[in-house]
Order: structure tokens, then sequence, then C-alpha cells
């Protein structure tokens, strides 16, 4: 079994940012070897899965967008499943899982996953003690049987430390662009801290294995983290360069007679966008009005 160190445990550190400019020219070359990785995952029939977990607020999403910016939405797909109806309640647990798996040439990457039993699930009683240590057992079982089939899978957990994260907690409560992020369940992840602590721990006890471990991303620097895992990602996944066949754009034929039909017969989008800059145009114009008009009369 792996060994698993918790950052959550340690004592908060000043936060040093990775620059912008030079993450954002990383972050954009990793990018560029992620749709290498895509276009050998498809040519080759492999198949991809890439869990991740952490406390809310850790970057697991915005993490989760850089990975999937470039990347075909038929090859790599996300899967953040909301509360199990009452039917799959009555499930095997894992089953609502299984129909997301993917196929050959395809990459799925879970925003949380069937590790929600051994975190919220656990934390707030909506699984039974019984159901809770089934899973414990069933959970490393189960990946050794999606590793045996050819599955190639990864599961990253998103540290970030207490102070972190109610900062971040903070700020999205007064970011109306941002407030939909948040849910009762978020605050109760400050008040049980310890709990979720704990649960955390005993998860990794039982299914960070040799076959399937857990990789920590720290995540109290987003820039960091993301590049972390990206870069980690990239580094496990065995893919090679596909060669594919150089595209030419054909010329465009002669016409044939084809006469478009009257813009009158269109319904067509208003143009807001020319009449808010017409409109910016205008306040600029009657800014620079005033300052010219002020100027000349303090000349008088």
């Amino acid at each position: 079994m792996g060994q698993f160190v918790s950052p959550d445990a340690l004592p908060p550190a000043k936060v040093k940012r990775l620059p912008r400019e030079f993450y954002e020219e990383t972050l954009y070359t990793l990018q560029g070897q992620i749709v290498q990785m895509q276009e050998w995952v498809k040519a080759s029939g492999s198949r991809l899965v890439v869990v991740f977990e952490g406390r809310d607020a850790a970057g697991k999403g915005s993490t989760i967008k850089r990975v999937t910016e470039y990347l075909n939405p038929r090859v790599a797909r996300i899967v953040a499943l909301p509360t199990p109806t009452e039917r799959q309640r009555t499930q095997w647990y894992l089953q609502r899982y299984v129909e997301h798996l993917p196929a050959a040439g395809e990459i799925v990457l879970f925003d949380r996953s069937w590790y929600n039993r051994a975190g919220v699930e656990r934390v707030m009683g909506f699984c039974t003690p019984e159901e809770y240590r089934r899973f414990l057992h069933q959970a490393p079982i189960f990946e050794r049987l999606l590793i045996e089939d050819g599955i190639f899978l990864r599961k990253y957990w998103f540290s970030v430390s207490n102070h972190e994260q109610e900062k971040r907690f903070a700020s999205r409560l007064n970011d109306p662009m941002r407030q939909w992020k948040l849910s009762p369940m978020d605050f109760e992840s400050i008040t049980r801290w310890e709990d979720y602590s704990r649960a955390k721990d005993e998860m990794m006890v039982h299914t960070d294995t040799e076959e399937s471990p857990w990789f920590d991303v720290e995540a109290d620097d987003k820039r960091k983290a993301r590049i972390n895992m990206i870069h980690h990602l990239l580094s496990t996944v065995p893919y090679q360069p596909v060669m594919r066949e150089p595209l030419t754009l054909p010329k465009r034929p002669k016409g044939h007679g084809y006469e478009r039909p009257p813009r009158d017969l269109s319904r067509f989008v208003p143009d807001y966008a020319g009449e808010l800059l017409l409109e910016a145009r205008s306040m600029t114009g009657n800014a620079k009005a005033k300052v010219k008009k002020a100027k000349s009369t303090k000349g008088d």
C-alpha cells in the first residue's frame, strides 16, 4: 500500500503564486501535449479515466476546464453526476458510474466520483455504516477490474488549506457570477473540517493501492496545481505522437447561378454589439469634448 501524506494537516504557509505569464505559456504548451494524448487515445482505441476528488473549492473544476479546453468533446467528456434518484439509491452503488465509463478511444474525467461515498456521504450520514464499509472493500476490487480490462485509471486528490478554502468561499460569496458555486453543503465543509479530514485519511488507507494509487495535488496555488496535475497525467500515460494525413483546403468551385434570397426575408439578431460600440464611442467623444472645453476655458 502506498504512503499518503496529507498536506491539509500541515501548518499554513504563505503561498507564492506562479507568475501569470509563465503559467499561461506553460499551460498552453501542456495543453498542446494533451491534444496529442487525445489523438493517441483515439487512434489506439485506449480508454482513460481520470478521477478528480478533494476539498470543496480546491480547484478541481477549474483544472478540468484547462484539461479539456482544446479537446474534442466527442472524445473527452466530463462526468459530474447529480444526487442519485430514488431508483438509483436501490441499485448497486457503483452501477451508476459504470455506465459512464469510456469505450475505445474515449477519455472520461470524473468531477467527483464513486468516492462520494467515502467523503460527503460518510460525513453527512447519507449512507449507513454497512454501506460505507462495503464500499471501502469493493472500491479497490472495482478499480482492479477496470485496470485489468485495460483502462488507464488516474486518481487525483486536490488538497487545500482551511485558510485558503475560507478565502475562496468568501470570494465566491461576494461575486454574483460565482455564487452558484456555493451551497449549504459547502459551508458544512467548514464546520466539519476535521470530520472530512478523518474520512479522507481512512479512505486513503483502504484505496491508495500500488495498482491504483492516489496522487496528491497541493492546490493552495491554483496555477501550480493545474500545471503539476496536467504534467503528471501526461507523464503517466504512454501516449505517442500520431501522424495525421496532411490536410489542404480545396479550391472553391465556380458558382452555378445560385442567388441568395433577399436579406429582408430573414430574421436577423439585432446588432447589439454595434449599438454598444457606438454608445461607447459617443461617451468617449463627449468626455474628450468636455476636457477640451475645460482646457480652453482655463486658457482664457
